[in-house]
């Protein structure tokens, strides 16, 4: 508040601090898609294609019993928007009673 005050310090520095701010803190999280990404920096996403490609290289050159492989489940990651499912596209008729609605 005292920023927008005119009181506190001034917007530029304030925004430089948050752009500053470490790709695992939550405001960075919240900003690009969810409270599940808190934690997420770019090593931790480096870390889980790591373990899929380990975990799929085992499994395409193991010498399994019977020829069946076991399942491997990918490393959990956090859903981004594109995978909460397919979104169907919008009519105008849709939109304007979303607007009328409001």
């Amino acid at each position: 508040m005292d920023v927008i005050e005119g009181r506190g310090p001034s917007p530029t520095l304030v925004l430089a601090y948050v752009q500053r701010l470490p790709d695992t803190s939550l405001t960075v999280a919240l900003a690009s898609g969810g409270r599940d990404r808190f934690g997420w920096g770019q090593d931790r996403y480096l870390l889980a294609d790591l373990f899929d490609a380990i975990t799929t290289n085992t499994r395409a050159t193991g010498n399994w019993q019977k020829g069946k492989a076991p399942k491997f489940d990918a490393y959990p990651r956090p859903r981004s928007k594109s995978q909460a499912g397919p979104k169907k596209p919008a009519s105008v008729a849709d939109i304007y009673k979303r607007l009328q609605r409001r």
